[in-house]
């Protein structure tokens, strides 16, 4: 198993990140392997299904290269400011090199105690490492911009949480690990030095453009709303609640990021809360795109010593401008309309208020509609009767576009009694239905007539899962 890497973060010294090595998982056995992940840092399946793989993997053995480091930050979380949590599970063991120049972070999660674990076994469990494997990859092939995932092992060794569980560990990729509130550390702890530090290296790999602009700092921090801003617009177009938007898991590259008690939405309800252990719906779905700009102005105030006046009135309303750009196109494309025109997005809240009044499921009501239904329940004729007509200004083939609609709404979305079904093997030893839904959700709009029972509504007792933070 060979890997190019070229440690940048690590380079930063100890002020960013503490130089450590995994404690090993006991007993570790692969439970699943995404051969797509696998090709995005220059490997094959075959690579990761070896030994080498697996001890490097669980934290046993390093390879040539590696570097691991548990990473510095801060955050916001649940609006109160935590001074310093960082990597408190985690490791980045390494940041690697593809062969398109591409610098790619491999971290895990479930690593064990780190400076940073605040008291905690820094294990994570079989259950919630399922959830995040899943639903990275499940969000890629929405097009939703997220870390990947490329291997999940599994463990012996027993961890309390609610309940006893099983260790498990996570292997993620993504281009970049740090988060706003990684600027929030050293902006609240005055290390004013380290923040430019930071600034600079994020920056030079991931803003390389903005190098040589009169001001590189504004034109990263607008970047970085603005791309915050796409993602959200996306999760509100597919239903998508993240859960735990602390600043600590926003990602300075506009991406899903640190997967918890997410859900995706069902019966259609803008005040859906996916974590119960969120108390005031903080989180709640119709929330999310305010939270993702409350968090955005916190990343601004920690960059203050950087950028120029004026800077973070700017970046509000550039925030609202893309926003509002990314989720009217996508929800005129979920509709079958092209351009937004006036009065688009008046008739796209009446369909939204009467599939709450209705409690329409939100991915299949989409599915239908791209298939063609032009009526659904009593309650909706008047709408139906305006889409028509509005769809009348279009100048396109009813083919193409349900062609274009089936492209933008899925068919299979990671439900939660999916992934708990999954889990719920998985602990008895059972691993194929991980592997099964991540080739199901790999190709969310494709019909792929097998599986149409993954396509339906949940039953009875999958409509009252409660997913908490606990990991």
């Amino acid at each position: 198993m060979k890997l190019n890497f070229d440690n940048q973060y690590a380079k930063l010294g100890d002020k960013f990140a503490a130089k450590m090595k995994a404690r090993p998982l006991p007993n570790p056995g692969m439970v699943s392997i995404n051969p797509q992940g696998a090709e995005l840092i220059g490997l094959l399946e075959d690579d990761l299904s070896g030994k080498i793989a697996l001890e490097f993997f669980s934290g046993a053995e390093m390879v040539p290269g590696a570097e691991p480091v548990a990473m510095v930050y801060s955050g916001h979380q649940f609006g109160g400011y935590s001074p310093q949590l960082g990597d408190g599970r985690g490791l980045l063991l390494g940041q690697v090199r593809n062969e398109d120049n591409i610098l790619w972070d491999i971290h895990l999660k479930g690593a064990g105690q780190t400076p940073f674990c605040r008291g905690a076994d820094g294990r994570a469990v079989l259950r919630s490492s399922i959830r995040e494997y899943l639903a990275s990859e499940a969000l890629h092939h929405l097009n939703i911009p997220t870390s990947r995932a490329l291997c999940l092992i599994g463990s012996d060794e027993p961890v309390m949480r609610e309940r006893l569980e099983t260790a498990a560990g996570l292997i993620r990729l993504s281009e970049s690990h740090v988060r706003f509130g990684t600027f929030e550390y050293f902006f609240y702890t005055r290390q004013h030095d380290e923040l430019k530090r930071l600034a600079d290296y994020v920056l030079e790999i991931h803003y390389p453009a903005f190098l040589d602009d009169a001001s590189p700092y504004d034109r990263m921090l607008m970047e970085i709303a603005g791309r915050t801003a796409e993602m959200i617009a996306h999760w509100q177009a597919f239903g998508f609640a993240h859960g735990v938007m602390n600043t600590d898991n926003m990602s300075i590259l506009g991406q899903t990021f640190d997967y918890g008690p997410y859900g995706f939405m069902e019966a259609f309800n803008p005040g859906y809360i996916c974590n119960h252990s969120d108390d005031m719906g903080r989180y709640a779905f119709d929330q999310q795109p305010n939270i993702g700009l409350w968090n955005c102005l916190a990343l601004a105030h920690a960059m203050e010593p950087l950028v120029m006046p004026g800077s973070i009135e700017h970046m509000r309303g550039h925030y609202q401008a893309r926003f509002f750009e990314c989720y009217d196109n996508l929800m005129n494309r979920k509709l079958g309309l092209g351009e937004p025109k006036e009065g688009d997005r008046e008739l796209m809240n009446r369909l939204l208020s009467l599939m709450k009044d209705h409690n329409s499921d939100y991915t299949i009501f989409f599915r239908q509609l791209s298939d063609g239904a032009t009526e659904y329940g009593d309650g909706f004729t008047g709408w139906f009767n305006d889409y028509h007509s509005r769809l009348e200004q279009e100048k396109i083939t009813p083919e193409q576009r349900r062609k274009n609609m089936r492209a933008v709404n899925p068919k299979y979305i990671l439900r939660n009694y999916l992934a708990q079904t999954a889990i719920e093997k998985a602990e008895q030893g059972e691993f194929d239905e991980v592997d099964l839904l991540m080739k199901i959700l790999q190709k969310p709009f494709d019909d792929q007539p097998e599986f149409d029972v993954y396509a339906t509504e949940p039953p009875e007792w999958g409509r009252h899962l409660e997913i908490s933070c606990s990991s």
